[in-house]
């Protein structure tokens, strides 16, 4: 199986920043997708950020300019570097990956989320 585990949330004043780290491990082949989502309290998770093994990167329209996501293929991690923050930011992320793992001696398809770390914007 694969673990995604989160760090980096936390508490921060509106036009603060915040950087949010996910590292994947277990049996990886390879990662394709990792990305960020959120939810906030009532709300539907949503999509905050993704990227590509090519770097591929995509954001949701509230974010972009403001947010931006990278990672590290070399460790299996993904970064979520948060600024400007606005007190609507406040929710619970969660990471995403997908790709394949290695299962015997054959591979299988994952799609892992990873625990959820708070972020919480005071205005």
């Amino acid at each position: 199986q694969v673990q995604l585990v989160e760090s980096g949330g936390g508490l921060v004043q509106a036009g603060g920043s915040l950087r949010l780290s996910c590292a994947a491990s277990g049996s990886i082949f390879r990662i394709n997708t990792m990305g960020w989502y959120r939810q906030a309290p009532g709300n539907q998770r949503e999509l905050v950020a993704r990227i590509t093994s090519g770097r591929f990167t995509n954001y949701a329209d509230s974010v972009k300019g403001r947010f931006t996501i990278s990672r590290d293929n070399a460790k299996n991690t993904v970064y979520l570097q948060m600024n400007s923050l606005k007190p609507e930011d406040t929710a619970v992320y969660y990471c995403n990956a997908e790709g394949l793992r290695q299962a015997g001696g054959n591979f299988a398809g994952f799609n892992s989320w990873g625990q959820g770390t708070q972020v919480t914007v005071s205005s």
